[in-house]
């Protein structure tokens, strides 16, 4: 049996992350005195929100449980969940999109409230362009707490949301662009933090990559995806048998070895697409099929469409868009 072997495995996650194409923004800058409440209703974007000063309590739509903010925190809603934000749990909210409404500035001061004490946070949301097949999304929870210490933000988050806050607060030429690489590097921490906490094999797909068989398993897909990957070639790979390095696999990944591959083949054919402009015959190669009409019809099954047909669409929304 071959040995285990860990070393230049790649970044799972950075592979997953690139073909998510995330695109962030700061919506608003604000400066809340009690009493005060917002509400921000479900959506088709994903919000994050900084408190830089003061404190707030914050409740999904749906639950009662509310999860209180302090000074320093970062919160994520990864999948657009309605959510309210309060000096309260008591104080009835005013609709986000009321206070803001009018206003064409990418980013903006909102002042709003009664004169008490006094919160700064800074607002913000972000799509994922190609969130729909993407492993990620699903595992994420509802919300991503990254609690401060000491009405400061964690020390290796700090500085980025510090930057963050003066390039949305005091804008200059470049700012727009700026902006949206710190907000990339706030997600990819914020997760990497959820993931790390997660005790054992928890996490989901992401809990997975901790694992140190199902992780280099995963890297092995994700370095050679073209390769004619056999599920006991996975297995001899990682220094296991084959039904017992099945059923773990499945049971950390969500999904059998191949089924994994083969969804994350697609991704990358959908990528070398829409991004590169191969033709399907190229892109047949680059993810291990033997024949053009085979890669065609696997895609197809996937999404539904051929993969012309398939770039067409995505060409047209981006247009329209």
């Amino acid at each position: 049996m071959a040995k285990l072997t860990i070393l230049e495995t790649p970044d799972v996650l950075t592979d997953v992350l690139k073909t998510l194409r995330l695109r962030g923004r700061v919506f608003c800058c604000s400066e809340l005195s009690a009493p005060w409440a917002l509400s921000l209703p479900e959506s088709g974007y994903a919000h994050f929100h900084v408190i830089e000063r003061g404190g707030a309590w914050l409740r999904l739509a749906g639950e009662t449980q509310v999860h209180p903010l302090a000074s320093g925190d970062l919160v994520i809603v990864p999948r657009g969940r309605g959510h309210v934000l309060s000096d309260s749990p008591n104080t009835k909210p005013v609709p986000l999109r009321q206070l803001i409404k009018g206003r064409t500035a990418a980013c903006h001061l909102m002042q709003h409230g009664g004169g008490g004490a006094q919160t700064l946070m800074t607002c913000g949301s972000f799509t994922f362009e190609n969130a729909g097949q993407n492993p990620l999304i699903a595992v994420l929870p509802p919300l991503i707490h990254v609690q401060g210490h000491r009405g400061r933000s964690a020390e290796w988050l700090e500085p980025t949301l510090r930057m963050l806050a003066e390039e949305a607060r005091h804008p200059r030429p470049g700012s727009e662009t700026l902006v949206a690489r710190l907000i990339d590097i706030i997600f990819v921490q914020a997760v990497r933090a959820w993931v790390e906490s997660q005790p054992g094999a928890q996490g989901g797909w992401l809990g997975a990559l901790r694992d140190p068989q199902i992780g280099v398993a995963l890297g092995l897909l994700h370095r050679e995806p073209q390769r004619a990957w056999s599920v006991q070639a996975l297995a001899n790979e990682v220094a296991m048998s084959r039904s017992p390095f099945a059923a773990k696999f499945t049971s950390l990944v969500g999904e059998p070895p191949l089924a994994y591959l083969t969804r994350w083949r697609m991704q990358l054919a959908a990528e070398s697409l829409l991004r590169e402009r191969l033709n399907v015959g190229e892109v047949a190669v680059r993810i291990g099929y033997e024949s053009e009409a085979a890669f065609s019809k696997a895609f197809k099954r996937h999404y539904g469409l051929s993969p012309l047909a398939f770039r067409r669409q995505q060409e047209q929304r981006a247009a329209a868009a």
